[in-house]
């Protein structure tokens, strides 16, 4: 299973939020071939049920938990859950995350605010919260899932709770890295571009989407500048790299993985 994995990740657990598909997914199953036990964080308990189908067939270990990660309380139990399964936590990917609603600003409601806020940020607080009491004694890996949103990129249109739920987490992550430092744990944050991942599933564009105008100016030439979106394996081999001993002195990094995209 792991002649072909330049990462080695024998006896350590992994937890990956949003395993169920895209970079979660292929996350969790770079890990595995890397010789990690997962445990596999969903809403979509169906889909993460494949996951570790799949990684049953690499000849690895996965568990599979259907938590809310809005809800600390279900968190902390699944925290519990993967400490008497694995007794221990290595790496933790905090990949969770919606678009939610696409809308002007003024047509944004609260509640759909929210709902992105408490999704990408206050379930991105949670994962990192309680895990730390599993990662003190030994340390480990902290991977947060922001994005060139919010960071790079503003000209997405209505995607102003979106955008400020990644900028938050890039903010979180740094203070984590420091804070945690003590601990021999690292945290560093992966801001993915466009990737081919089914996010879209998740996201509503509302009708007033169209009120929104932006004039940009964009170069003449014959040959226009293309970009094509990535893949979930390329984040993972990013999410493998800094999980393992190679990233041993990265922490408090945002590291852009877009193709140079957020550039153009």
């Amino acid at each position: 299973m792991k002649a072909n994995n330049q990462y080695m990740f024998d006896g350590k657990a992994a937890l990956v939020t949003g395993a169920g598909s895209g970079i979660g997914r292929a996350a969790a199953l770079a890990l595995a071939r890397g010789g990690a036990k997962l445990f596999l964080v969903d809403l979509k308990e169906e889909k993460t049920a494949k996951v570790q189908d799949e990684i049953i067939r690499l000849g690895g270990e996965a568990v599979v938990a259907d938590v809310d990660l809005t809800d600390g309380q279900r968190v902390k139990e699944a925290m519990k859950e993967l400490e008497s399964r694995y007794n221990k936590l290595d790496i933790v990917f905090a990949n969770a995350g919606i678009n939610g609603v696409l809308a002007p600003i003024e047509d944004l409601s609260s509640e759909d605010w929210d709902k992105t806020m408490q999704t990408n940020l206050k379930g991105t607080f949670h994962t990192v919260k309680y895990a730390i009491p599993l990662m003190k004694e030994t340390g480990g890996s902290i991977i947060i899932t922001s994005s060139v949103n919010g960071n790079r990129v503003f000209s997405n249109l209505g995607m102003a709770a979106y955008s400020s739920s990644k900028a938050a987490q890039m903010a979180f992550g740094k203070m984590a890295a420091l804070e945690l430092a003590q601990y021999g744990i690292r945290v560093n944050i992966i801001c993915p571009g466009a990737i081919e991942t089914n996010i879209g599933e998740n996201t509503e564009k509302t009708p007033e989407l169209d009120k929104i105008r932006i004039p940009i100016e964009y170069p003449k030439g014959d040959k226009p500048l293309e970009h094509k979106p990535g893949t979930p394996e390329q984040v993972a081999n990013l999410v493998t790299f800094l999980a393992s001993d190679h990233a041993s002195h990265i922490t408090g990094t945002e590291m852009f993985i877009d193709g140079a995209e957020s550039l153009l």
